[in-house]
This record gives C-alpha cells, structure tokens and sequence, in this order.
C-alpha cells in the first residue's frame, strides 16, 4: 500500500513524526473502525479519524438529527435536522477526506446483527448513551476479539477505556457487572451535558484508536480515564480482568449474545400499554387546570432552571430532590397530578407520595415535552 502524493501533502505531520512515519500512516489507512453512535461522542471520533486518514470508517446508527442535537454533535448542521444521522455524517467526513470509504449501517445494533456488522471491522469504538447497546457491543468485541474503545458522558464528566481481554486487559462487565436499575441513571436529555465534553472525550478515544492502529503507545487497557471539566481534572484507575466475569473470566457462561433490552430490565416496546392506571394524559392536565372546582392540584418536579426555560403558567414547582422535605405542603387527600419533562421523575415523585400516605396522585403522561406537542406549542421544548 502506497501513499500518492495527494496523500503524503495531507498526511506530512503525521509523516515527520518519528513514531509514527510512513510505516504507521500505512497502517492507519489499512484499519478499519466501526463508530457505533453518530451523536456526542461519534462526532469528534468520525472526524478526527476521517482527517487522521483511517481507511475504513462504519457508521451505526438509525436516529436523525434533531436541534437539540447541534449544541454538540459537531458532525452535523442546522442544515441536517430531520436527516438521517449515519447520511449527514457520511457527507461531512467526505469533505473532510475523501479518501476514506464510508460504509453506513442505518440501523439499530442489535444481538441479531452485531456479530456480522462489528466482525467487518477491526477496531470498535463505543459512542452510545445506553447500557443495552454498551454491554451488546461489549459481549460482542469480546467473542469476536475485538477491542472495544470506550467512553461515555454525563453533565461536566467523562470517561474513557480500552476494553480487551484478548490484549490482556478486562471487558466492560468487569467494570460493571450488572446494568443500573431502568430510570436510575438520567440520560443526557434529562441531565444535560457540557456541550464541549464529548468533544474531550471522543479525542480521547480517537487517540487511542491511532495508537491501537499503530500498535504505539501505552493504551488505556486496564486502565479508566475520569475526567471533570468544572475541576479540569483527570483521575486514573487501575482495572482488572475479572476471572468470574461471564463473558471474558475463566470460565465465560455467556458465548453468544442475548436479549439485553431484558438483561437491562427495559420492558419491550411492543409489551407497553398504551395507558397505565397511574398516569394521566395532558388533556387531563389541562381540563384540571381550567376547571379549579374539580379540586385538582397539578405541580412541577422539574429542577428550578428547567422551570426557567418553560414552565405552564399556574402550575407550582416542588423540584423532585426537594421533595421529601416539602410533600408536607401538600394534602394527602387531595387528588394531585405530577408533571416533569417527560413522565419519568414525576412517576418517582408518585411513588414518594404513596409511601407518605397520598393516595390520590396520578403522573402527567409525557410531562411538558406532551404539553408542548398536544396543547400549547408556544411552550418551548428543550
């Protein structure tokens, strides 16, 4: 494999690099990635590898860009709302380089594709933002002997690993062996993110992938990368491979994929009722509202500076963290519905008042992001 001249002008500081020369720019246009994720983290690991000149880049993912999205998916454009992520990507790493082949993978990874699809690649780097899909690709780059580049992001804090038994270090089971409880850990549209974070961390990851693609460098098998961005600190761990892990240890109990929707305790779409006796619909909401002589209280569980960006006028805020000092402001015989931004802390905020005694609280199905759809657009959506 030669580099044209094209490619030695494009490539020339990679090329005075000692550690890194003809030899490794050769070999980091021989390798092939699979970037599952074109979001937060996939953004600056597509481009970053696109420009590093990685001759292979696959793209998995089936979502399309959305305005919330821009504030930090850098890959995409005000132009590519409502596109196709994998597409809008596709386009922006061939402007970037169009010397690297762009194979697109718009769909959901799931255990009835991800062995043919990773098994294309050498090197795959993790940019999801959910525990069925992280412990799927795990358990797949691990039976496929495939490292896996990890990292992950939440409000001002990253991190970041290497996950490789067959190098010698541990999967991503062995770090966490079991998935947090469904709603426990808040997702990136309900706890936000620092929009430069992924751009840290996906750097990182990227790092790593040249390095793997090189074989230089100390990489971060066996070790975790903690970064906060609000101290610009970075801590390490030392990790291990565990010997009873079920899918990496000595004796693996897990050697072909299963059904992780279930592994992670999330109910199948197709197994959830169109309505729940706990919930109510914002119609419901608003007729409430509208009617004072029915007795019904509607409050807000938000947290104060999402009350600020929208909030629906005559409804009081009681934030969801506050509330096991404040339920005393409500009557517990009073019928009472909860509203959040999309159903999920105010059904935690349901289940808080029944253990206190309320008897009559009903969850607001869909919270303000539905009030926003179904009632009054002017409510702004964030």
């Amino acid at each position: 494999m030669q580099l044209n001249n094209d490619e030695i002008r494009r490539y020339s500081r990679h090329l005075i690099l000692p550690e890194v020369g003809m030899a490794g720019q050769k070999k980091i246009r021989a390798t092939s990635v699979l970037c599952i994720g074109a979001g937060g983290l996939g953004s600056p690991i597509a481009m970053y590898l696109a420009a590093a000149g990685i001759g292979k880049i696959g793209i998995v993912d089936f979502d399309t860009v959305d305005f919330s999205n821009l504030q930090r998916q850098i890959i995409h454009g005000t132009e590519d709302v409502g596109r196709p992520k994998a597409e809008s990507a596709k386009e922006t790493i061939g402007s970037i380089n169009p010397n690297v082949e762009v194979v697109l993978h718009n769909t959901r990874l799931s255990s009835e594709n991800a062995l043919e699809i990773i098994g294309q690649y050498d090197i795959v780097v993790d940019g999801t933002d959910n525990f069925p899909t992280r412990y799927l690709t795990n358990d797949a780059c691990v039976i496929l002997k495939k490292p896996n580049v990890y990292g992950s992001i939440f409000r001002f804090e990253g991190q970041a690993s290497v996950f490789a038994p067959h190098l010698g270090g541990p999967c991503y089971r062995c770090l966490y062996p079991e998935p947090p409880p469904p709603g426990m850990v808040p997702s990136c549209a309900e706890g936000g993110v620092l929009g430069v974070l992924p751009g840290i961390i996906g750097c990182i990851q990227a790092t790593e992938i040249l390095k793997l693609a090189m074989s230089k460098g100390t990489s971060l098998v066996g070790r975790l990368l903690l970064f906060n961005a609000l101290d610009m600190k970075f801590r390490e761990l030392k990790l291990r491979r565990d010997p009873a892990c079920p899918v990496c240890g000595d004796k693996p109990t897990i050697t072909q994929l299963i059904d992780y929707e279930i592994f992670c305790g999330i109910q199948p779409e197709a197994a959830k009722p169109d309505s729940h006796p706990d919930e109510v619909t914002v119609q419901e909401m608003k007729k409430a509202l509208d009617n004072p002589s029915l007795g019904i209280k509607v409050i807000d569980v938000r947290d104060p500076d999402e009350y600020e960006i929208a909030h629906v006028a005559g409804v009081p805020q009681i934030p969801l963290g506050t509330l096991s000092q404040r339920f005393t402001e409500l009557d517990p015989n009073q019928t009472i519905y909860v509203h959040c931004k999309s159903g999920k802390r105010s059904m935690k905020a349901l289940e808080f008042l029944r253990e206190q005694g309320f008897k009559y609280v009903k969850s607001v199905k869909g919270g303000i992001t539905a009030w926003s759809d179904e009632i009054d657009s002017s409510v702004a959506k964030y």
